[in-house]
């Protein structure tokens, strides 16, 4: 195990909390929480570095001296997240990664700002940030550190800290924590490390009914800062690179997919949501005439819907919708042209147990 003060942690952007307009059923709320920041299947998710000096994070020392950390990273740093990139890739699933050298199309937005920090956006909140700005950073060398570069792909993925399960029953030594993490190489406030480390994620967030250690998303934690279990006393160390159960989840979220498993959508035929709660429809639509088509959903349901453009081979986005913890369905109107061919993704949430919920374009 490493010391205490050599293990550096990932520090989350702090996001304000959903709030909904409406009070809920316990199991409707559940469902949309732990699906709210997870990715539509067959997402491919681009990403790109900064590589111009002109991006850069000031910085203003104690005693007054301004500097700058630097938001491009080397060939070596980017080669090594591009192969986490590949290593999440290759357990098989339905999202992909690209590196493209347009920012502005980039999803997944990388800077390596040393001393500032490892962290990521959760999932789709990094959909919002502005073009000019990080929604991943690597804050220390990586270079041979696979496991901190595969812990922050995972946070894009949408996979929050297992540490923070409240699965875990894990009692922390909270003032050691605190300690710990205020000195090096964290140098945390009190806030950071409740935000990262102390707090306990909602329920509805975590996947599955136990508790993993081994987790890529969890963090190793030296003697003493954990009080129960009481065999994670003198430290907890997870083993190296993806956990059996990390590939498991991710499988679950993103299951492979299989384009001879899509559903053609004809014009005014109601196509029947015949799936569970937290998995995919994929149809696909060709119109026969230019013009603007409405494609919705119907039914008492939640769900987000995706509409792309087959463009070469690759699912380009045009518009989507989401329309969980409201009283309305999915709705997206754009106008389609005759010849293209176009892909409808639709995650359900959560749906009630009785009436027919179904799709229709028009």
């Amino acid at each position: 195990m490493k010391e205490q003060n050599k293990i550096h942690y990932c520090n989350l952007p702090q996001m304000p909390l959903r709030t909904f307009d409406m009070p809920m059923m316990p199991l409707r709320l559940e469902a949309i929480i732990m699906m709210e920041k997870k990715w539509v299947n067959g997402t491919k998710l681009k990403y790109a570095f900064f590589e111009e000096d002109s991006f850069f994070t000031p910085v203003t020392d104690r005693n007054g001296n301004q500097s700058k950390l630097f938001w491009k990273g080397t060939a070596a740093e980017k080669k090594a997240v591009g192969d986490a990139f590949k290593k999440w890739m290759n357990q098989d699933i339905g999202l992909e990664f690209e590196e493209t050298d347009d920012r502005l199309e980039a999803i997944i937005r990388i800077g390596f700002a040393k001393g500032e920090g490892s962290w990521s956006y959760v999932g789709r909140d990094a959909w919002d940030i502005p073009k000019t700005q990080r929604t991943m950073n690597f804050g220390w060398d990586i270079i041979d550190d696979q496991d901190t570069i595969l812990h922050e792909i995972g946070h894009a993925m949408g996979f929050p800290h297992e540490h923070q399960n409240p699965k875990a029953g894990i009692i922390w030594d909270e003032e050691a924590v605190y300690t710990a993490l205020a000195g090096p190489p964290n140098f945390w406030s009190r806030d950071k490390t409740f935000h990262n480390i102390i707090r306990k994620i909602s329920p509805d967030e975590v996947q599955g009914s136990s508790w993993d250690p081994n987790s890529i998303m969890h963090y190793p934690f030296g003697p003493n800062m954990i009080i129960s279990p009481p065999e994670f006393k003198n430290g907890l160390t997870p083993e190296d690179g993806l956990s059996d159960r990390d590939i498991t989840w991710v499988k679950q979220f993103y299951p492979k997919m299989d384009k001879r498993t899509f559903i053609e959508l004809k014009p005014f035929h109601s196509e029947v949501i015949k799936i569970d709660a937290g998995n995919q429809i994929n149809l696909e639509f060709l119109p026969e005439e230019s013009r603007t088509y409405t494609i919705s959903t119907f039914g008492s349901m939640d769900t987000v819907m995706i509409l792309s453009e087959v463009i070469d081979g690759e699912n380009v986005y045009i518009a989507g919708d989401d329309d969980s913890g409201e009283e309305r369905n999915s709705v997206i109107k754009e106008k389609l042209l005759k010849g293209k061919k176009y892909i409808v993704n639709i995650r359900l949430y959560y749906k009630t147990s009785s009436g027919d919920t179904c799709v229709m374009v028009y």
